[in-house]
């Protein structure tokens, strides 16, 4: 019995510490789409990439042409030669099966020279991220676009349009990446009005029929005064 108080004790601390705690979300793929430096990245990486897939390519169209040979020349070989032929011909498959694990296989060398390329560019984004925490006083920020799954995010919480503004790549009315993002003027700071910290759930416990969409009451008709004197 001790230890179940406890633990509800403990739980119901723990829910007052995360409800103290401000907290936001950001969209670093996002983000990252709107930084040239990234896009050139890519495109460097993409192109790389291209150029060492066409060389395998090529490797196993010279492969594939020693098979056909061998085929077409199998019944004059004697078996020594034809041991001989078939040990040639797997040598090279494995050389470029190995070729290929080199370049494309975990932290090959295309893994590698990605970390060159965008690493620069994902520091420069989480160092913005951690500017923006600090200035906001956010003790934890998600990423919607990572591993973690978000059902729904309230646009309060967003604090996309901050990240590129301390990037300086704000541009609100062109960098709105969906239709939940809420709007900033020219002559407002994002997301002003609302703060996260300010939001609180008088929404969800007012009763129905309360708030700005009630429909106003509307006088009965009065009855008309010469008619009610004639009788």
């Amino acid at each position: 019995m001790k230890k179940i108080v406890f633990l509800v004790l403990s739980l119901v601390s723990l829910g007052q510490v995360a409800y103290g705690q401000k907290f936001g979300y950001v969209d670093s793929e996002f983000i990252l789409s709107k930084m040239p430096a990234y896009v050139a990245a890519q495109k460097e990486i993409d192109k790389i990439a291209e150029n060492w897939q066409r060389d395998i390519e090529n490797r196993y169209k010279e492969i594939d042409k020693l098979h056909k040979s061998y085929q077409a020349e199998e019944v004059l070989l004697t078996e020594e030669m034809k041991k001989k032929r078939q040990a040639e011909i797997e040598s090279q498959e494995q050389e470029v099966k190995e070729y290929q694990k080199r370049i494309f296989g975990f932290e090959g060398q295309l893994f590698r020279r990605r970390q060159e390329l965008i690493k620069p560019v994902q520091d420069e984004v989480y160092d913005a991220i951690e500017k923006v925490a600090k200035q906001r006083q956010l003790q934890i920020v998600f990423d919607k676009s990572g591993s973690l799954v978000m059902l729904y995010t309230n646009p309060v919480h967003d604090y996309t349009e901050y990240v590129l503004e301390a990037l300086g790549l704000s541009s609100p009315e062109k960098n709105t990446p969906g239709t939940n993002r809420p709007t900033v003027n020219a002559n407002d700071t994002p997301g002003a009005g609302v703060q996260p910290d300010d939001i609180t759930e008088e929404k969800a416990t007012q009763p129905a029929g309360t708030g700005t969409n009630r429909k106003p009451t509307t006088n009965k008709a009065q009855p008309n005064k010469t008619q009610s004197k004639k009788k």
